[in-house]
């Protein structure tokens, strides 16, 4: 990770116009089919927040707009992304874990096994600095239609949220909303995003 002059980048203007606006945050809501992630998580055995947060992994990595992030007046620029889960820890209370991303999905595994069992048993955090990172929080027992994120003028990663997925006769639907900084990037850049988490998805069936 190195800094960077935004004049020197194709986000020059972005931060010009956003990096002192009171809300430079936007959120996009996507409705996902996930049914041939929920076939390919019971034929392998893998869980699904495992594989939600892989292919999020793989939707984001050759958009080079996810490797820059506003960290405080200053743009960073990052050679390597990880996703973010919320776990919830031995405590009853819930703790936060960076997953370093990885285009093997037998290594994302791994990791993501290792990591959310450290954090749950030690209730510490998990955090990967180095890394440019999506955050994400599921709230698989509840019914939500979708939901804005808070902007606390700390971090301003790109986050998901996602609810309880929906069945319907020949597909089964997961609304997922998406935050992001527009200093980091454009709506199209993030249109593109859910494009492709949608196609990493459909994708599983080849694996």
């Amino acid at each position: 990770m190195k800094e960077v002059n935004p004049q020197d980048t194709t986000r020059a203007y972005a931060f010009e116009a956003w990096m002192n606006a009171p809300m430079p945050m936007l959120t996009f809501f996507k409705t996902l089919n996930v049914r041939p992630l929920i076939r390919f998580s019971k034929r392998k055995g893998l869980k699904f927040n495992m594989l939600m947060c892989w292919c999020i992994g793989k939707a984001a990595q050759d958009i080079k707009e996810f490797y820059m992030l506003p960290v405080g007046k200053k743009l960073i620029q990052y050679d390597s992304i990880a996703v973010n889960t919320i776990v919830a820890n031995r405590q009853g209370e819930v703790s936060s874990c960076d997953i370093p991303f990885s285009r093997d999905l037998r290594q994302f595994n791994d990791n993501y096994k290792r990591l959310t069992k450290q954090v749950a048993e030690t209730c510490e955090n998990h955090d990967i600095p180095e890394s440019m990172v999506i955050g994400s929080s599921a709230l698989a027992q509840y019914e939500i239609d979708g939901a804005v994120g808070m902007y606390s003028g700390i971090f301003n990663n790109p986050f998901l949220i996602w609810g309880k997925y929906k069945k319907h006769l020949f597909k089964t639907t997961l609304t997922v909303s998406f935050q992001f900084h527009h200093t980091q990037m454009d709506g199209a850049h993030a249109a593109r995003f859910l494009d492709n988490l949608q196609k990493e998805i459909n994708g599983l069936n080849s694996y």
